[in-house]
């Protein structure tokens, strides 16, 4: 029996097993504005958040083999597309990311980021799947047997692959510090973090995020959003804004911009995940 463990819509952990939900937590969240919008919840209640991972499950096959890893650009804007943007215009050649079924994985394709980011995020324990690892190309996962999560290993395997300009999603501020030290290492290397994953964060953690991150994604994280505005730090969107904490993540962010063509218009009051944490 596969079992995938996710923290999703509000950051309740979610528990999948043989495609089917077999455990919901109490998210942390009462309610997140881009599923409002997308999917028309207006409280995160156990039951929505069944129906949504179901829903997940039937239409893209999330958490089994059937899974449609590679998502064309729809001109959204997150962590994952500014990934394929980077990707498409050769900026990096190389994103380690997570993906269900296979862990820590490296991708150098911008609808596979886009694909593997985009749809599933928070993922925190999951177990192999063949038929998705089939779908990476060779020795482009950390470890096959077990589909263990491991962002620092996997930017140790995208420099042996022979990756020079390497992006590295994290959710903790201890990886950050990590891959910051294993990049002074290598001269001819360059490595760019996005924060993902932050709600819950202590204003410590959120300000070491900060210090060792490129582009940094709010969440429901009310000290990421304090510690902006108090240093004035580049951002986008109102909602859940992407914050450029470095010269290089506030480049990418306005890269992503123009191809999407700009920032979008916001017709009436943003509305904000409530409670912030």
């Amino acid at each position: 029996m596969d079992k995938h463990v996710i923290e999703a819509l509000g950051r309740a952990k979610i528990t999948v097993q043989d495609g089917k939900v077999v455990d919901i937590g109490e998210p942390m969240i009462e309610y997140c504005p881009l599923f409002h919008k997308h999917r028309g919840i207006e409280k995160l209640t156990p039951e929505e958040i069944e129906k949504n991972i179901q829903f997940r499950i039937d239409d893209f096959g999330m958490c089994t083999k059937d899974r449609v890893l590679r998502l064309k650009d729809f001109l959204s804007f997150g962590i994952s597309e500014i990934l394929s943007t980077l990707l498409a215009d050769d900026i990096i050649d190389c994103a380690v990311m997570v993906c269900e079924g296979c862990g820590t994985v490296l991708i150098t394709e911008s609808e596979l980021a886009q694909g593997v980011g985009g749809r599933v995020s928070g993922l925190v324990e999951t177990s192999p799947i063949p038929e998705l690892i089939e779908e990476f190309s060779p020795n482009h996962i950390v470890d096959e047997e077990t589909a263990i999560i491991d962002q620092v290993e996997g930017f140790k395997l995208a420099i042996e692959n022979g990756y020079k300009d390497i992006a590295v999603t994290i959710a903790f501020p201890e990886d950050g510090i990590i891959l910051r030290e294993l990049e002074k290492e290598y001269d001819d290397v360059n490595l760019y973090l996005f924060a993902v994953h932050t709600t819950g964060l202590s204003r410590e953690e959120s300000e070491l995020i900060f210090d060792v991150s490129d582009a940094v994604t709010a969440c429901a994280n009310k000290h990421l959003r304090d510690i902006a505005e108090e240093e004035d730090i580049f951002s986008v969107g109102t909602s859940i804004p992407i914050y450029g904490a470095s010269e290089k993540g506030e480049k990418f962010i306005k890269l992503r911009l123009d191809k999407i063509g700009g920032p979008k218009k916001k017709t009436g009051n943003s509305k904000h995940p409530y409670p912030l944490i």
